[in-house]
C-alpha cells in the first residue's frame, strides 16, 4: 500500500533533503525511520528537493509498504526513530497513482530575513541576515513584475537539471514586521535555486542598487549572469505542498514567524 505523510525538519545539519552516499541527509533518515517501522528498506518520494541548510514545515513524501500498521502507529512509529530536527506532521492512506512530486499542483515557499545590522543569535541558522536596510514597497513593486508564466533562467541554478525553464510563478509577496522580512512565493513548481535567487534579486532593488524596472530585464535576459545574488539557504523553508482535492491531504500553507527570537 501507498502513504502519503507531511515531514517537517531544520535543514541545518543536513546536505539537503536527497539522500547521498558520503554525507547525512533528511531523505536518509526518514527511510531508516520509516523501515524500522516496515520491518523492510523502503525508498521514498519527496514532492520538493530542499538544498542543504533548507528547512521544511510541511514537506510532503510517499511510500510504498508491505508491512499493515495502524496510521497512528506509522505516525508515531516513524517519529520515535528520527532525530529531534525531523518529525511527522501526518500520515494518510493513498491511491497508487498519487505522486507526491507529479500529482503536485502548486507549492510555497516562505523565506525569512532579518534586516537590521547586527545578526541574530538565538534564531541564526534558521532566517538569513541582510545588514544594509531594505525597501519592502520598492521589492513588492519589483515582485509583482515577475508574477505569471515565464522562462525563468535568469533566476536558475547553474545545476539545474529541469528540462524546461517556464515556471507559473502565482505569488511573490513582501512583508515587514518589525525588522524581520519575509518573501512569500508560490508556483506550479519551481526550478533550481529559483527562489534564493529572486529573493537575492529584490536585494539589489530593495537597498536601491537597482531600478524597480529593473528586474524586467533581469526576467527578459534569460541569463543566470543578468539577475543578482543568491540569497544564504538559512531563511528558506518549504511550507507547501497542494494537490487535487481527490487525493484528500491536508492543505494550506504552514509559515514560520519570526518575533523577538534575537
Amino acid at each position: 500500500m501507498r502513504l502519503a505523510m507531511g515531514i517537517e525538519y531544520d535543514g541545518g545539519r543536513y546536505h539537503g533533503w536527497q539522500r547521498q552516499s558520503h554525507c547525512d541527509s533528511v531523505q536518509a533518515r526518514v527511510e531508516t525511520a520509516i523501515g524500522r517501522v516496515a520491518d523492510a528498506p523502503v525508498e521514498v518520494t519527496c514532492a520538493g528537493r530542499t538544498d542543504r541548510g533548507v528547512h521544511a514545515t510541511n514537506q510532503v513524501i510517499h511510500v510504498d509498504v508491505v508491512a499493515e500498521r495502524p496510521l497512528h502507529g506509522w505516525m508515531m512509529g516513524t517519529m520515535q526513530h528520527l532525530p529531534r530536527d525531523i518529525t511527522v506532521r501526518w500520515v494518510r492512506l493513498v491511491d497508487t497513482d498519487f505522486h507526491a512530486r507529479f500529482s503536485a499542483i502548486a507549492r510555497e515557499y516562505r523565506y525569512c530575513l532579518l534586516n537590521r545590522s547586527t545578526r541574530p543569535a538565538i534564531a541564526a541558522g534558521r532566517l538569513s541576515w541582510w545588514y544594509r536596510p531594505l525597501d519592502e514597497r520598492r521589492m513588492q513593486a519589483a515582485a509583482d513584475r515577475l508574477l505569471g508564466e515565464h522562462d525563468f533562467s535568469s533566476f536558475r541554478g547553474k545545476d539545474c537539471q529541469a528540462r524546461s525553464p517556464v515556471r507559473r510563478l502565482e505569488t511573490l509577496r513582501v512583508t515587514r514586521l518589525g525588522d524581520y522580512l519575509f518573501f512569500d512565493v508560490r508556483a506550479n513548481a519551481f526550478l533550481h535555486h529559483m527562489v534564493r535567487n529572486l529573493v537575492g534579486s529584490l536585494f539589489a532593488v530593495g537597498t536601491g542598487e537597482r531600478p524597480i524596472d529593473w528586474i524586467d530585464e533581469a526576467l527578459a535576459a534569460v541569463d543566470r549572469e543578468a539577475a543578482g545574488i543568491t540569497a544564504p539557504a538559512d531563511g528558506l523553508y518549504l511550507t507547501g505542498v497542494e494537490y487535487p482535492p481527490a487525493f484528500g491531504l491536508p492543505s494550506g500553507s504552514r509559515r514560520p514567524v519570526f518575533e523577538q527570537m534575537d
